[in-house]
């Protein structure tokens, strides 16, 4: 096997630590006793039954495994394919080297080990029947996905197939984080190096769940249409009441455009100064990305609204096509007046004071689209309790329904989606 995987061209940029490489190493030493090699060996597959039940694995778990490392794998042939397929071109003589390496691994014989070490590990992990457990526990889109990828490769005959298989995968998702998920969290490390984290088991929520507010839904839907298919499109800023569908609306259209490369970065306030390296990530991928900033609001100390002014209007550097930003604010103007901004009163730095609440009020029209979210009249609240209602299979009599549904608004914030669905939740609970 290490011979094998030594002939990885495309591929061979796996870390030295990674499963399939060790491996490999204790699969071609000769120095070790039976008992060590066992040992080290078992080790591997602990391994990869902790990867198994990070993202679900299934049936058989080598060939999810290898599967997991091709769907995974950035390297220039990969991320060349990404949503677009492979291209004639001499790259793909090295690529078609590298699957004909993943072709034989798919296919490798691990019996005479199996019989030498006294060990069943392997035919083991050839037909595994994972435990089920809650979705909250692995990562089921990429589950999902290595499994079905997985099974596709099983049926190939030769690298050209599985060539074909890979590629289509590429196109179809793309490569690395970004194939496999659909919404990001930026994490800082100790030494202050930014990333991106998926964000796993995100609401699997889509427009229709949202009742009503069909003009805001579809204002929203046609700017991220015209974003998906690369037409020119704007910043959006979804403003209003809380609890009316602001958040719901943008975690919707994610899901409903995924398949179509779209992606989602959830940022908060304190993680505007790293905006301009989370750009210089995603500006040369072949996805579409929103930029999603949730309650979105500043009060008169804070100037984080700087860092956000100077990615929107891009400064020297042209903001990339690929990129929008998405934010609900319960603010229609983001940024708190006080009478002393309306003052116009020479400050300290020799700037008026009507100068800076100009240019903080400034950040909204930095927002081309902008979508008004308000709280509903009793007579759409009373719709939208009814249409969750029936979409929940709630049995109760119409007019007792609403009449309780009103007495529960009073006490809990209003009339609004969010109320509608606390209430709904409420009468399930109720339900023996």
């Amino acid at each position: 096997m290490y011979e094998l995987i030594s002939n990885l061209i495309l591929y061979g940029n796996l870390p030295k630590d990674e499963i399939l490489v060790q491996l490999a190493k204790l699969l071609s030493d000769d120095e070790k006793s039976n008992h060590e090699l066992r040992q080290e060996i078992y080790g591997q597959i602990k391994r990869l039954l902790e990867l198994a039940t990070q993202y679900g694995f299934n049936d058989n778990l080598w060939h999810n495994y290898l599967t997991y490392l091709l769907m995974t794998n950035e390297n220039p042939f990969s991320m060349t394919c990404e949503k677009q397929g492979a291209r004639e071109g001499t790259v793909n003589h090295f690529a078609l080297n590298d699957f004909k390496v993943f072709y034989d691994l798919f296919h490798y014989d691990f019996r005479s080990i199996e019989k030498e070490l006294n060990i069943d590990c392997f035919s083991t992990l050839a037909d595994y029947h994972a435990l089920s457990k809650p979705e909250l526990m692995y990562n089921k889109n990429v589950s999902l996905k290595v499994q079905e990828l997985s099974k596709k490769l099983e049926e190939t005959k030769n690298e050209q197939e599985f060539f074909d298989v890979v590629t289509q995968f590429y196109k179809d998702y793309g490569v690395g984080m970004f194939g496999l998920n659909k919404a990001f969290r930026i994490a800082t490390s100790h030494e202050n190096y930014v990333e991106l984290k998926p964000i796993n088991n995100m609401d699997e929520v889509v427009l229709d769940d949202l009742v009503g507010y069909e003009i805001q839904k579809k204002k929203l839907l046609d700017n991220t249409v015209a974003f998906v298919e690369g037409r020119k499109a704007n910043n959006v800023l979804l403003y209003g009441d809380s609890g009316t569908g602001k958040s719901t609306s943008i975690k919707a259209i994610v899901n409903e455009f995924y398949d179509q490369g779209l992606r989602m970065i959830e940022i908060y306030k304190h993680q505007f100064k790293d905006l301009s390296n989370i750009i210089a990530m995603i500006k040369n991928r072949n996805y579409r990305f929103i930029i999603y900033m949730d309650d979105l609001s500043f009060e008169e100390f804070e100037i984080e609204y700087k860092f956000l002014k100077a990615v929107i209007e891009g400064g020297v550097e042209t903001k990339p096509e690929n990129i929008l930003i998405y934010a609900t604010s319960n603010r229609r103007h983001l940024i708190k007046e006080n009478w002393s901004d309306r003052n116009d009163v020479v400050q300290e730095n020799g700037m008026h004071q009507s100068d800076t609440m100009e240019e903080k009020l400034s950040l909204v029209n930095r927002f081309g689209v902008k979508i008004n979210y308000s709280k509903p009249m009793k007579k759409e609240f009373n719709h939208i309790v009814l249409e969750l209602a029936h979409k929940n299979n709630i049995q109760m009599d119409e007019k007792e329904l609403l009449l309780e549904a009103n007495k529960w608004e009073l006490s809990h914030g209003g009339t609004s989606g969010r109320t509608a669905q606390q209430f709904v939740n409420y009468i399930l609970g109720l339900e023996r």
